[in-house]
């Protein structure tokens, strides 16, 4: 008896048809269809779990964008309330065609906020957050604006988060940063 199976379970090991008529005797052959079966459905499982998962995060991104533009337009209207009630100041939305493409490498209209008080005219730019091109953008604003009014204004950016590489280049380019970061 011991013969026999030692017997059994080396062809079992090195016979590959011996194994295949054993596990059809046995029923392991349904059992893998079904598995095969069950893998399939798994895998479609997955994929449309993936498609939803990236549909969300889709939608979350919209919204904080949505988000970030709702929260700039009040910060911005707030401003505005602020300086022209107790600064006297004027806040005002400068918009330009700037038809030689001098901000953006084409033509296009380029607008910013200008805080006007005592002669004095900054240019503010309030985002959810910045990056060096959007420094570099508010500074060539601030050269078209001189070209175009004839005024040398100060630069500022107001966010609540800027990047490390964009607060060095304000600071190189002289642009005030406001931020709590």
């Amino acid at each position: 008896m011991k013969g026999l199976k030692s017997e059994i379970l080396r062809l079992l090991r090195e016979d590959e048809e011996f194994r295949y008529a054993v596990a059809g005797l046995i029923g392991l052959e349904e059992v893998l269809k079904r598995l095969d079966r069950h893998e399939a459905q798994l895998v479609k499982l997955r994929e449309d779990m993936n498609r939803g998962f990236e549909l969300l995060r889709r939608h979350i991104d919209a919204l904080g964008a949505r988000w970030g533009l709702l929260a700039e337009e009040s910060f911005r209207e707030a401003m505005a309330g602020v300086v022209e009630r107790y600064f006297g100041g004027r806040v005002r939305r400068w918009a330009h065609y700037d038809e030689e493409g001098f901000v953006f490498g084409f033509p296009s209209v380029v607008e910013v906020d200008v805080v006007i008080s005592d002669e004095e005219h900054i240019l503010v730019e309030i985002k959810s957050s910045v990056s060096r091109a959007d420094v570099f953008e508010l500074w060539r604003v601030g050269q078209l604006y001189e070209r175009v009014r004839g005024v040398r204004p100060r630069l500022a950016i107001v966010s609540p988060f800027v990047r490390e590489e964009a607060k060095k280049l304000a600071k190189e380019l002289g642009i005030d940063v406001y931020t709590s970061l």
